[in-house]
Protein backbone atom coordinates (compact mmCIF):
# COMPACT_ATOMS: atom_id res chain seq x y z
CA UNK A 1 0.00 0.00 0.00
CA UNK A 2 1.36 3.39 -1.02
CA UNK A 3 1.88 5.75 1.92
CA UNK A 4 1.42 9.49 1.57
CA UNK A 5 3.37 11.98 3.67
CA UNK A 6 1.69 15.16 4.79
CA UNK A 7 4.65 17.15 3.46
CA UNK A 8 7.81 16.42 1.49
CA UNK A 9 10.79 18.49 0.39
CA UNK A 10 12.17 19.08 -3.10
CA UNK A 11 15.91 19.06 -2.39
CA UNK A 12 18.46 17.76 -4.88
CA UNK A 13 22.03 17.89 -6.10
CA UNK A 14 21.90 21.63 -6.75
CA UNK A 15 21.23 22.29 -3.06
CA UNK A 16 23.84 19.74 -2.01
CA UNK A 17 26.45 21.42 -4.24
CA UNK A 18 25.57 24.89 -2.90
CA UNK A 19 25.94 23.76 0.72
CA UNK A 20 29.25 22.05 -0.10
CA UNK A 21 30.51 25.30 -1.61
CA UNK A 22 29.69 27.12 1.63
CA UNK A 23 31.51 24.49 3.66
CA UNK A 24 34.54 24.73 1.40
CA UNK A 25 34.54 28.52 1.81
CA UNK A 26 34.89 28.02 5.58
CA UNK A 27 32.60 31.01 6.24
CA UNK A 28 29.31 29.71 7.65
CA UNK A 29 27.75 32.65 9.51
CA UNK A 30 26.22 35.86 8.20
CA UNK A 31 28.17 36.92 5.11
CA UNK A 32 28.06 37.69 1.37
CA UNK A 33 25.73 34.86 0.36
CA UNK A 34 23.22 36.07 2.92
CA UNK A 35 23.40 39.60 1.53
CA UNK A 36 22.83 38.28 -2.00
CA UNK A 37 19.92 36.11 -0.89
CA UNK A 38 18.35 39.11 0.85
CA UNK A 39 18.60 41.11 -2.38
CA UNK A 40 17.08 38.29 -4.46
CA UNK A 41 14.27 37.76 -1.95
CA UNK A 42 13.39 41.46 -1.81
CA UNK A 43 13.24 41.57 -5.62
CA UNK A 44 11.07 38.45 -5.80
CA UNK A 45 8.61 39.82 -3.25
CA UNK A 46 8.61 43.36 -4.60
CA UNK A 47 9.93 44.86 -1.35
CA UNK A 48 12.63 47.49 -0.84
CA UNK A 49 14.39 45.64 1.98
CA UNK A 50 14.79 42.05 3.15
CA UNK A 51 16.61 41.00 6.32
CA UNK A 52 17.55 37.35 6.88
CA UNK A 53 17.00 36.06 10.40
CA UNK A 54 17.09 32.75 12.24
CA UNK A 55 13.33 32.09 12.12
CA UNK A 56 9.97 33.69 11.44
CA UNK A 57 9.51 33.89 15.21
CA UNK A 58 12.60 36.10 15.32
CA UNK A 59 11.24 38.19 12.45
CA UNK A 60 7.94 38.79 14.24
CA UNK A 61 9.75 39.61 17.49
CA UNK A 62 12.02 42.15 15.80
CA UNK A 63 9.15 43.63 13.77
CA UNK A 64 7.12 44.18 16.96
CA UNK A 65 10.16 45.71 18.65
CA UNK A 66 10.73 48.03 15.69
CA UNK A 67 7.08 49.08 15.99
CA UNK A 68 7.73 50.16 19.56
CA UNK A 69 5.65 47.42 21.18
CA UNK A 70 6.41 47.14 24.87
CA UNK A 71 5.06 46.43 28.33
CA UNK A 72 1.34 47.14 28.67
CA UNK A 73 0.69 47.48 24.94
CA UNK A 74 -1.85 45.33 23.11
CA UNK A 75 -1.33 43.41 19.87
CA UNK A 76 -4.28 42.04 17.93
CA UNK A 77 -3.70 38.53 16.57
CA UNK A 78 -5.84 35.55 15.55
CA UNK A 79 -5.92 32.63 17.99
CA UNK A 80 -6.21 30.27 15.01
CA UNK A 81 -2.52 30.16 14.18
CA UNK A 82 0.70 28.47 15.26
CA UNK A 83 1.83 29.70 18.68
CA UNK A 84 4.95 31.28 17.14
CA UNK A 85 2.71 34.07 15.82
CA UNK A 86 1.81 34.98 19.40
CA UNK A 87 4.79 34.19 21.65
CA UNK A 88 6.84 37.23 20.52
CA UNK A 89 4.09 39.50 21.88
CA UNK A 90 4.81 38.12 25.34
CA UNK A 91 8.58 38.45 24.83
CA UNK A 92 8.04 42.21 24.81
CA UNK A 93 5.70 42.28 27.80
CA UNK A 94 2.67 43.12 25.69
CA UNK A 95 -0.78 41.52 25.71
CA UNK A 96 -2.17 39.44 22.83
CA UNK A 97 -5.77 40.32 22.01
CA UNK A 98 -7.28 37.36 20.19
CA UNK A 99 -9.74 37.88 17.34
CA UNK A 100 -12.19 35.65 15.55
CA UNK A 101 -12.00 34.05 12.12
CA UNK A 102 -13.99 35.44 9.22
CA UNK A 103 -15.95 32.18 8.97
CA UNK A 104 -15.86 28.52 8.04
CA UNK A 105 -15.29 29.50 4.41
CA UNK A 106 -12.38 31.87 5.21
CA UNK A 107 -9.99 30.86 8.00
CA UNK A 108 -8.30 34.26 8.28
CA UNK A 109 -8.81 36.88 10.99
CA UNK A 110 -12.07 38.82 10.82
CA UNK A 111 -11.54 42.57 10.20
CA UNK A 112 -14.89 43.31 11.87
CA UNK A 113 -13.65 41.71 15.09
CA UNK A 114 -10.36 43.59 14.75
CA UNK A 115 -12.35 46.82 14.67
CA UNK A 116 -14.40 45.77 17.71
CA UNK A 117 -11.31 44.97 19.78
CA UNK A 118 -8.95 47.77 18.84
CA UNK A 119 -8.30 50.21 21.70
CA UNK A 120 -6.04 53.10 22.62
CA UNK A 121 -3.55 50.48 23.89
CA UNK A 122 -3.36 48.67 20.54
CA UNK A 123 0.10 49.04 19.07
CA UNK A 124 0.06 46.46 16.27
CA UNK A 125 -2.01 43.93 14.34
CA UNK A 126 -0.52 40.61 13.26
CA UNK A 127 -2.32 39.42 10.11
CA UNK A 128 -1.76 35.70 9.56
CA UNK A 129 -2.37 34.43 6.01
CA UNK A 130 -3.80 30.97 6.62
CA UNK A 131 -3.17 28.04 4.27
CA UNK A 132 -1.55 30.43 1.77
CA UNK A 133 -4.61 32.69 1.30
CA UNK A 134 -4.13 36.35 2.19
CA UNK A 135 -6.31 37.94 4.82
CA UNK A 136 -8.45 40.94 3.85
CA UNK A 137 -5.55 43.38 3.80
CA UNK A 138 -7.57 46.22 2.28
CA UNK A 139 -9.82 46.40 5.35
CA UNK A 140 -7.04 45.62 7.82
CA UNK A 141 -4.79 48.39 6.46
CA UNK A 142 -7.69 50.86 6.46
CA UNK A 143 -8.47 50.08 10.11
CA UNK A 144 -4.79 50.33 11.01
CA UNK A 145 -4.40 53.70 9.28
CA UNK A 146 -7.45 55.11 11.04
CA UNK A 147 -6.04 54.10 14.43
CA UNK A 148 -2.32 54.69 13.85
CA UNK A 149 -1.46 51.01 14.30
CA UNK A 150 1.40 48.98 12.76
CA UNK A 151 0.49 45.92 10.68
CA UNK A 152 2.80 42.92 10.63
CA UNK A 153 2.03 40.11 8.18
CA UNK A 154 2.76 36.54 9.20
CA UNK A 155 3.20 35.17 5.69
CA UNK A 156 4.66 31.78 6.66
CA UNK A 157 1.98 29.99 4.64
CA UNK A 158 1.79 32.51 1.84
CA UNK A 159 5.25 32.97 0.35
CA UNK A 160 4.81 33.92 -3.31
CA UNK A 161 1.04 34.44 -3.08
CA UNK A 162 -0.39 37.50 -4.83
CA UNK A 163 -3.23 39.55 -3.36
CA UNK A 164 -6.36 40.22 -5.41
CA UNK A 165 -8.55 42.24 -3.07
CA UNK A 166 -11.65 44.15 -4.10
CA UNK A 167 -11.98 46.03 -7.36
CA UNK A 168 -9.71 49.06 -7.28
CA UNK A 169 -7.62 47.74 -4.39
CA UNK A 170 -4.35 49.65 -4.06
CA UNK A 171 -2.76 46.36 -2.98
CA UNK A 172 -3.92 44.41 -6.01
CA UNK A 173 -1.25 41.96 -7.24
CA UNK A 174 1.04 42.79 -4.30
CA UNK A 175 2.84 39.83 -2.79
CA UNK A 176 1.74 38.56 0.61
CA UNK A 177 4.03 40.10 3.21
CA UNK A 178 4.46 43.42 1.39
CA UNK A 179 1.16 45.14 2.17
CA UNK A 180 1.68 45.79 5.87
CA UNK A 181 4.53 47.68 7.48
CA UNK A 182 6.57 44.45 7.68
CA UNK A 183 6.15 40.89 6.45
CA UNK A 184 7.59 37.79 8.10
CA UNK A 185 8.44 34.48 6.44
CA UNK A 186 9.50 31.03 7.63
CA UNK A 187 11.84 28.62 5.83
CA UNK A 188 11.15 25.74 8.22
CA UNK A 189 11.45 22.18 6.94
CA UNK A 190 7.79 21.89 5.81
CA UNK A 191 7.37 25.30 4.19
CA UNK A 192 7.05 26.15 0.48
CA UNK A 193 10.63 27.47 0.55
CA UNK A 194 12.81 25.23 2.71
CA UNK A 195 16.16 25.82 4.38
CA UNK A 196 15.47 23.71 7.50
CA UNK A 197 15.44 26.69 9.84
CA UNK A 198 15.62 30.36 9.00
CA UNK A 199 13.34 33.22 8.09
CA UNK A 200 13.11 36.63 6.47
CA UNK A 201 11.59 40.01 7.20
CA UNK A 202 10.62 42.32 4.33
CA UNK A 203 9.62 45.96 4.51
CA UNK A 204 9.54 49.18 2.52
CA UNK A 205 10.33 51.15 5.69
CA UNK A 206 14.04 51.93 5.98
CA UNK A 207 13.79 52.55 9.74
CA UNK A 208 12.25 49.12 10.34
CA UNK A 209 14.88 47.47 8.13
CA UNK A 210 17.72 49.20 9.96
CA UNK A 211 16.25 48.39 13.36
CA UNK A 212 15.86 44.70 12.52
CA UNK A 213 19.29 44.46 10.89
CA UNK A 214 20.91 45.91 14.01
CA UNK A 215 18.90 43.88 16.52
CA UNK A 216 19.40 40.51 14.80
CA UNK A 217 23.09 40.52 15.75
CA UNK A 218 23.32 41.70 19.37
CA UNK A 219 22.85 45.35 18.45
CA UNK A 220 26.39 45.42 17.02
CA UNK A 221 27.25 48.15 14.55
CA UNK A 222 29.63 45.88 12.61
CA UNK A 223 29.35 42.19 11.74
CA UNK A 224 31.96 39.46 11.97
CA UNK A 225 32.04 39.44 8.17
CA UNK A 226 32.83 43.18 8.13
CA UNK A 227 35.85 42.47 10.33
CA UNK A 228 36.92 39.37 8.41
CA UNK A 229 36.70 41.29 5.13
CA UNK A 230 38.84 44.11 6.52
CA UNK A 231 36.07 46.70 6.52
CA UNK A 232 36.08 47.16 10.31
CA UNK A 233 38.46 46.69 13.23
CA UNK A 234 36.02 47.26 16.07
CA UNK A 235 32.34 47.74 16.82
CA UNK A 236 29.88 49.38 19.14
CA UNK A 237 26.70 47.94 20.64
CA UNK A 238 24.12 50.57 19.78
CA UNK A 239 21.01 48.90 21.20
CA UNK A 240 19.78 45.73 22.87
CA UNK A 241 19.97 42.90 20.38
CA UNK A 242 19.68 39.16 19.95
CA UNK A 243 21.41 36.24 18.29
CA UNK A 244 18.89 36.08 15.43
CA UNK A 245 21.25 35.99 12.45
CA UNK A 246 20.72 34.03 9.28
CA UNK A 247 23.57 31.84 8.03
CA UNK A 248 25.44 31.29 4.77
CA UNK A 249 24.16 27.71 4.70
CA UNK A 250 20.52 28.76 4.85
CA UNK A 251 21.17 31.51 2.29
CA UNK A 252 22.75 29.02 -0.13
CA UNK A 253 19.76 26.71 0.17
CA UNK A 254 17.31 29.60 0.10
CA UNK A 255 18.62 31.09 -3.13
CA UNK A 256 18.01 27.83 -4.99
CA UNK A 257 14.66 27.23 -3.32
CA UNK A 258 13.61 30.77 -4.27
CA UNK A 259 14.25 29.98 -7.95
CA UNK A 260 12.13 26.83 -7.60
CA UNK A 261 9.30 28.60 -5.77
CA UNK A 262 7.10 29.78 -8.69
CA UNK A 263 6.98 26.33 -10.28
CA UNK A 264 6.49 24.63 -6.91
CA UNK A 265 3.58 26.92 -6.00
CA UNK A 266 2.03 26.41 -9.43
CA UNK A 267 2.21 22.65 -8.89
CA UNK A 268 0.58 23.01 -5.47
CA UNK A 269 -2.27 24.90 -7.13
CA UNK A 270 -2.76 22.15 -9.71
CA UNK A 271 -2.98 19.59 -6.92
CA UNK A 272 -5.54 21.67 -5.02
CA UNK A 273 -7.68 21.83 -8.17
CA UNK A 274 -7.52 18.02 -8.30
CA UNK A 275 -8.47 17.74 -4.64
CA UNK A 276 -11.47 19.99 -5.08
CA UNK A 277 -12.70 18.13 -8.15
CA UNK A 278 -12.56 14.77 -6.38
CA UNK A 279 -13.88 15.87 -2.97
CA UNK A 280 -16.68 18.22 -3.99
CA UNK A 281 -20.01 16.82 -2.87
CA UNK A 282 -18.45 14.17 -0.64
CA UNK A 283 -20.66 13.70 2.42
CA UNK A 284 -19.25 14.64 5.77
CA UNK A 285 -16.70 17.32 4.81
CA UNK A 286 -16.43 20.82 3.37
CA UNK A 287 -13.51 22.79 1.95
CA UNK A 288 -12.59 26.30 3.16
CA UNK A 289 -11.47 28.93 0.62
CA UNK A 290 -13.37 27.01 -2.08
CA UNK A 291 -14.10 30.24 -4.00
CA UNK A 292 -10.39 31.14 -4.32
CA UNK A 293 -7.59 29.46 -6.26
CA UNK A 294 -5.24 31.87 -8.09
CA UNK A 295 -4.32 34.06 -5.11
CA UNK A 296 -2.78 31.45 -2.81
CA UNK A 297 0.57 29.77 -2.20
CA UNK A 298 -1.41 26.64 -1.19
CA UNK A 299 0.84 25.74 1.71
CA UNK A 300 -1.65 23.26 3.18
CA UNK A 301 -4.96 21.72 2.13
CA UNK A 302 -7.48 21.96 4.99
CA UNK A 303 -10.90 20.32 5.08
CA UNK A 304 -13.59 20.55 7.76
CA UNK A 305 -15.53 17.52 8.92
CA UNK A 306 -19.21 18.25 9.52
CA UNK A 307 -19.19 16.46 12.88
CA UNK A 308 -16.30 17.31 15.26
CA UNK A 309 -16.69 13.87 16.86
CA UNK A 310 -15.67 12.44 13.49
CA UNK A 311 -12.36 14.26 13.26
CA UNK A 312 -10.06 11.95 15.24
CA UNK A 313 -11.67 8.69 14.00
CA UNK A 314 -11.18 9.97 10.44
CA UNK A 315 -7.53 10.76 11.08
CA UNK A 316 -6.99 7.33 12.63
CA UNK A 317 -8.68 5.59 9.69
CA UNK A 318 -6.64 7.56 7.18
CA UNK A 319 -3.45 6.77 9.05
CA UNK A 320 -4.31 3.07 8.97
CA UNK A 321 -4.76 3.41 5.20
CA UNK A 322 -1.41 5.12 4.68
CA UNK A 323 -2.48 8.79 4.57
CA UNK A 324 -0.71 11.08 7.02
CA UNK A 325 -2.78 14.03 8.26
CA UNK A 326 -2.40 16.89 10.71
CA UNK A 327 -4.44 19.58 12.45
CA UNK A 328 -3.89 23.29 11.74
CA UNK A 329 -4.25 24.54 14.46
CA UNK A 330 -5.25 24.11 18.10
CA UNK A 331 -6.25 27.67 19.09
CA UNK A 332 -3.53 29.49 21.00
CA UNK A 333 -5.96 30.83 23.61
CA UNK A 334 -6.79 27.27 24.69
CA UNK A 335 -3.20 26.36 25.61
CA UNK A 336 -2.40 26.14 29.33
CA UNK A 337 0.06 29.02 29.36
CA UNK A 338 -2.34 31.40 27.65
CA UNK A 339 -5.28 30.32 29.79
CA UNK A 340 -3.33 30.76 33.03
CA UNK A 341 -2.19 34.26 32.10
CA UNK A 342 -5.72 35.45 31.25
CA UNK A 343 -7.98 36.81 33.96
CA UNK A 344 -11.19 37.23 31.99
CA UNK A 345 -13.03 34.50 30.03
CA UNK A 346 -12.60 34.50 26.25
CA UNK A 347 -15.13 33.24 23.76
CA UNK A 348 -14.14 32.61 20.15
CA UNK A 349 -16.89 30.23 19.02
CA UNK A 350 -16.06 30.21 15.30
CA UNK A 351 -12.35 29.65 15.99
CA UNK A 352 -13.06 26.84 18.44
CA UNK A 353 -15.56 25.16 16.13
CA UNK A 354 -13.24 25.30 13.11
CA UNK A 355 -10.30 24.04 15.16
CA UNK A 356 -12.35 21.07 16.38
CA UNK A 357 -13.28 20.06 12.83
CA UNK A 358 -10.17 20.78 10.71
CA UNK A 359 -8.12 18.02 9.08
CA UNK A 360 -5.10 18.74 6.86
CA UNK A 361 -4.56 16.36 3.95
CA UNK A 362 -1.17 15.83 2.22
CA UNK A 363 -0.01 18.60 -0.08
CA UNK A 364 3.44 19.11 -1.59
CA UNK A 365 4.88 19.47 -5.11
CA UNK A 366 6.19 15.89 -5.25
CA UNK A 367 2.67 14.43 -5.27
CA UNK A 368 1.28 13.27 -8.63
CA UNK A 369 -2.26 13.72 -9.90
CA UNK A 370 -2.76 10.00 -9.37
CA UNK A 371 -1.62 10.34 -5.77
CA UNK A 372 -4.32 12.93 -5.10
CA UNK A 373 -6.98 10.75 -6.74
CA UNK A 374 -5.91 7.88 -4.48
CA UNK A 375 -5.87 10.05 -1.33
CA UNK A 376 -9.36 11.32 -2.15
CA UNK A 377 -10.62 7.77 -2.73
CA UNK A 378 -9.24 6.64 0.63
CA UNK A 379 -10.79 9.71 2.29
CA UNK A 380 -14.20 8.96 0.77
CA UNK A 381 -13.96 5.32 1.86
CA UNK A 382 -13.08 6.31 5.42
CA UNK A 383 -15.94 8.81 5.59
CA UNK A 384 -18.43 6.29 4.23
CA UNK A 385 -17.37 3.83 6.90
CA UNK A 386 -17.57 6.40 9.68
CA UNK A 387 -20.67 8.39 8.80
CA UNK A 388 -23.24 5.77 9.89
CA UNK A 389 -21.41 5.59 13.25
CA UNK A 390 -21.48 9.37 13.52
CA UNK A 391 -25.24 9.50 12.85
CA UNK A 392 -25.83 6.76 15.41
CA UNK A 393 -23.79 8.63 18.04
CA UNK A 394 -25.79 11.81 17.49
CA UNK A 395 -29.03 9.85 17.75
Amino acid sequence: MRKYLLSDVDLGEEEAHAVAEVVRSKWLSLGPRTAEFEKQFANAMGAKYAVAVSSCTAAIHLALQAAGVGHGDEVIVPSYTFVASVNPILYLGAKPVFVELTGHHDLNLDPADVLRKITSKTKAIIAVHMAGFSADMDRIMTIAAEHGVTVIEDACHAIGASYTGAAGSRHRDAKAGTMGHAGCFSFFANKNLVTGEGGMLVTDDEEIANSVRLARSHGMTKSSWDKAAGRAFGYDVASLGYNYRGTELTAALGAIQLRKLPAANARRQELVVQYREHLVGVSGISMPFADRIEDSAHHIFPVLVDDPMLREPLRQELDARGVQTSVHYPPVHTFTHYQSSRKEPLELPVTEDVAAREVTLPLHPLLTDEDVVDICARTRDCLQALLPRSVANRG
